[in-house]
């Protein structure tokens, strides 16, 4: 059946990295969407640049049939405020919502690929690092577990991929590193001829939107209750302990 422009509309929220963004899309198809420029905090801005951007889409927020959420890794202040900001409007307005895990809407802005590496800063000069397929229908499919890893040793763990697609925040940050590391491998056995760059990534959020519609479709929503943060890794006062 034929979506019309206004029908399954999802509001989506990703706080999981420090600029962050929110979408608001109808099915498939992204109405408005907006990244925050600013570094305050997610706490200080995200009802009103939810109030915002539903006012430039023109759909009230009771007129929301599910809420959507990057639920990890990232900043576990921002993941806490996200995740908790969707919960509370899923609540009050009685609808289903979905969590999707930060590095799977990270694979997937990069497109078809036989091997993408989903990379996110994850402070302390590590990063957070998951391996992926993504198929020509835009499938994500893990092909590991996500961690939590240096650099270097993120590159010793998937140097050996002669094709791959590096994408994510992590990927733009550490660009020089990988292209070294590509240059090596290529000079010693041609391994890196096959690594690409992707693109920085526009709005997290239209991914998380996008992943939540196919599990809408799938009959994959469940309660808030399901809904819960993937850290990956101890936050820093666990690791004070």
């Amino acid at each position: 059946m034929s979506l019309s422009p206004r029908d399954n509309l999802i509001l989506s929220i990703e706080t999981a990295t420090l600029a962050g963004s929110i979408s608001i899309s109808s099915g498939q198809k992204i109405l408005q969407s907006s990244t925050r420029s600013s570094k305050e905090s997610h706490s200080n801005t995200l009802l009103a640049d939810i109030e915002s951007l539903l006012e430039a889409s023109e759909v009230e927020l009771n007129e929301i049939d599910l809420f959507a959420v990057a639920i990890g890794p990232g900043s576990f202040t921002g993941l806490r405020i996200g995740i908790a900001t969707t919960k509370a409007l899923a609540v009050t307005l009685n609808r289903p919502c979905v969590g999707i895990p930060t590095l799977n809407a990270c694979a997937r802005s990069a497109g078809e690929s036989d091997a993408s590496v989903a990379l996110l800063p994850a402070g302390r000069g590590e990063v957070f690092a998951q391996l992926f397929r993504v198929t020509s229908e835009l499938k994500v499919i893990p092909l590991d577990e996500p961690s939590h890893i240096s650099p270097e040793k993120m590159l010793e763990k998937y140097g050996p991929l002669r094709t791959v697609t590096w994408v994510g925040e992590g990927a733009q940050l550490y660009q020089d590193l990988i292209s070294a590391s590509a240059n090596y491998l290529r000079a010693k056995d041609d391994i890196g001829s096959g690594w690409r760059l992707a693109p920085p990534v526009r709005n997290l959020a239209e991914q998380v939107a996008l992943l939540a519609y196919e599990e809408w479709i799938d009959n994959q929503v469940r309660t808030v209750d399901s809904v819960h943060a993937l850290y990956v890794r101890p936050s820093d006062a666990e690791l004070k302990k």
